[in-house]
C-alpha cells in the first residue's frame, strides 16, 4: 500500500485520479511490482521492455532506487526521459497528454492540448502520451491527431529506442 504525505500527497491527489502509488512505495515494495510488471510484459511481447514508467509518471524516492536496482533501460516523467542507472538525461520536453475519467478531466485536456499545441512549438522535444482508454472518445482522437500534425510540421517522430 503506497502511503503519501506533504507535497506528494498533494501530487497524488491533484495530478491523478487516485495513481501515483510509485510516488508513496518503499524499495521493496516497488522492486517487487516493478519486477513482476517487467516479467508480465516481457512474457506477452516476446521481448525486453523498453523502460518503465510509473503511473502518472510520479515517482518517490523507493521508486528510484528499484528502477536503478532492476537496470531498467529508460523511463520518464512529465519533462524528461532518463536513464535510471547512469541519470544520463536522453531527452528533455513536456509530455502532452489526455484523460478521459470524467468530462471535466476531457474538457481540461482538450484545451491544455490546443493550448500547448501552440505554446509548445518553439521547444525541441515535445511528447505525447495516449491512455488506451483515452481512445475510447471521438474528440480526444481527433485533439491527438491535431495535436501531432502540429508537431510533425517541423519535428520528426522518434521511438524510445532511437535515444539509448
Amino acid at each position: 500500500m503506497a502511503t503519501h504525505s506533504g507535497v506528494s500527497a498533494l501530487k497524488a491527489k491533484h495530478m491523478t485520479a487516485g495513481e501515483g502509488e510509485f510516488l508513496g512505495l518503499d524499495a521493496a515494495v516497488a522492486r517487487q511490482r516493478m519486477a513482476d510488471g517487467r516479467a508480465l510484459i516481457e512474457d506477452i511481447i516476446g521481448r525486453p521492455v523498453a523502460g518503465f514508467i510509473a503511473p502518472a509518471w510520479l515517482y518517490g524516492d523507493g521508486a528510484q532506487t528499484a528502477l536503478n536496482d532492476l537496470k531498467f533501460p529508460i523511463s520518464e516523467d512529465h519533462m524528461r526521459v532518463w536513464q535510471p542507472e547512469s541519470g544520463r538525461i536522453l531527452a528533455k520536453g513536456p509530455v502532452i497528454t489526455w484523460a478521459s475519467r470524467s468530462h471535466l478531466r476531457t474538457t481540461s485536456s482538450l484545451f491544455f492540448s490546443a493550448l500547448a499545441r501552440q505554446a509548445l512549438q518553439s521547444l525541441d522535444v515535445v511528447r505525447v502520451a495516449v491512455h488506451p482508454g483515452d481512445t475510447t472518445k471521438p474528440a480526444i482522437l481527433t485533439s491527438v491527431r491535431a495535436t501531432v500534425n502540429a508537431f510533425l510540421r517541423n519535428r520528426e517522430v522518434a521511438r524510445y529506442a532511437s535515444l539509448v
